[in-house]
Formats: C-alpha cells, sequence, structure tokens
C-alpha cells in the first residue's frame, strides 16, 4: 500500500445543506465575547457555522435563520449586512 488515505473534513452548509469539505466554505463564528465575524483561517475560537461561498446560499442562511440556529444566538440585521457586502461571494 502507498501510505495512508486522508479524510476530508464535512460541514453542512446553513443555506442549502449540503455536505462540503470545511476548506471550500465560510465560516462564521460567535466568539467568546458575543461579537459576530468572519474567520478566514477556520482556527479562531468560538462557536462557528459554515455557509458556501455562494452568495444565494447566504441569503438562503439568512431568510431560513440558518446561521442563528448553528449559532445559537439571534443576530442583528446589520451583521448580515456587514457580512454580505464585506465578502467577495461567488
Amino acid at each position: 500500500m502507498s501510505g495512508t488515505v486522508r479524510k476530508i473534513p464535512l460541514r453542512k452548509c446553513t443555506g442549502c445543506n449540503e455536505m462540503i469539505p470545511k476548506k471550500e466554505m465560510i465560516r462564521v463564528i460567535l466568539d467568546p465575547e458575543g461579537n459576530i465575524d468572519l474567520d478566514d483561517t477556520g482556527k479562531r475560537n468560538g462557536r462557528g457555522a459554515y455557509i458556501c461561498k455562494k452568495r444565494e446560499c447566504f441569503r438562503k442562511a439568512v431568510k431560513s435563520k440558518g446561521l442563528e440556529k448553528s449559532l445559537k444566538c439571534s443576530i442583528p440585521e446589520e451583521i448580515y449586512r456587514n457580512l454580505e457586502e464585506n465578502y467577495e461571494w461567488e
């Protein structure tokens, strides 16, 4: 045999509910201080929720409150607006 096969971690998109490799997704975190932000590294402390890099999935996640359910908190409208405007969606 030629080495070990590495498992690719999958996460569920809060918009389309598909399982997608973690590296191909955006992580939104609720940090210990209660701030909601994008986690570019995927390693920041806090509770994470994942979204595909498609604007359509982000809008579905907002509409279905998928992010709020995953992060277990309510998210102000201005945070959604900030996330949508400051990320380069596909």
